[in-house]
């Protein structure tokens, strides 16, 4: 595995491949590799000739008082992961070399961002897109690999794709989650054993209304009320939304569809924001 910061050299790499008639898949990552990415990167494997997995913690898609500069940034172990899964190149730009200090072109997808977490991270999803729609333009993938988890954000990049008619594959992996049920994420480090075990009743109420639906019950209103009662039983949680949308445009739905329905969560764990979602 080779590690390459240049945008440059990172842009030459993608070229020679493409040219040499080999595939190239793209794992977009923030760094502070866990399990999930490590499945995505399985996905990559499976579907394309080289693997390209993208360490680089955005600052377009922080917030001013969120946790751009605690983030962990662990790039030893990180590099040491993504060689033992095989990726075939780890491209770690500064982010000076992504935004310069005279950047000024942003990308902004006003429909599937708005809800959600859209509503109290107003600036995250143009920093999501625009850091997206560059790393495709650098890494010229023929596919890249998300993690459900992140549905909202697996939504509004396929859009982007679809209406910016861009010729990359959107992947879609599952959601990885420990034994105990809880999804992997970067944000969980931060959690004290104490915070984790109240963090689990995330995953559990989302558990519960798929239960509730696979059982019968078809009023939104209800499943979204004992979910909200659930995680509202928790001392140290405080709901931020809880909703029923559809998986595709993550637009409020008032019925259940199966195959189409989606159930997000997302809550602060004392200072932690976490998210999770599950299919109904």
């Amino acid at each position: 595995m080779q590690t390459i910061q240049s945008v440059n050299k990172m842009q030459s790499y993608a070229i020679e491949v493409r040219s040499s008639g080999d595939s190239i898949a793209l794992v977009p990552t923030m760094g502070s590799l866990h399990k999930g990415h490590l499945s995505l990167i399985d996905i990559a494997k499976e579907k394309a000739d080289k693997v390209i997995v993208s360490i680089f913690v955005n600052p377009t898609q922080f917030g001013p008082s969120e946790d751009y500069k605690k983030y962990p940034r662990v790039l030893k172990e990180d590099t040491k992961k993504c060689e033992e899964r095989g990726a075939d190149v780890l491209f770690t730009p500064p982010v000076e070399a992504m935004f310069p200090a005279d950047y000024s072109a942003y990308v902004q997808e006003e429909r599937f961002s708005r809800g959600l977490c859209g509503v109290s991270r107003p600036h995250h999803f143009r920093g999501v897109t625009t850091v997206c729609l560059k790393l495709f333009n650098i890494a010229l993938p023929n596919l890249a690999v998300f993690g459900l988890k992140d549905a909202q954000q697996c939504a509004v990049i396929r859009k982007m794709v679809t209406d910016f008619n861009l010729p990359v594959q959107i992947v879609i992996g599952p959601t990885h989650r420990d034994e105990d049920g809880m999804a992997t994420s970067t944000r969980n480090v931060y959690l004290t054993d104490l915070q984790r075990q109240e963090a689990l009743c995330i995953s559990k109420s989302l558990k519960i209304a798929k239960d509730m639906v696979d059982s019968g019950t078809k009023n939104v209103d209800r499943i979204v009320a004992e979910v909200t009662h659930h995680l509202s039983s928790k001392r140290r949680i405080r709901v931020i939304y809880v909703q029923v949308v559809d998986r595709d445009t993550m637009e409020p739905s008032n019925e259940i569809i199966r195959g189409r329905s989606l159930l997000c969560a997302a809550a602060w764990v004392d200072q932690t924001r976490l998210i999770d979602n599950i299919e109904l």
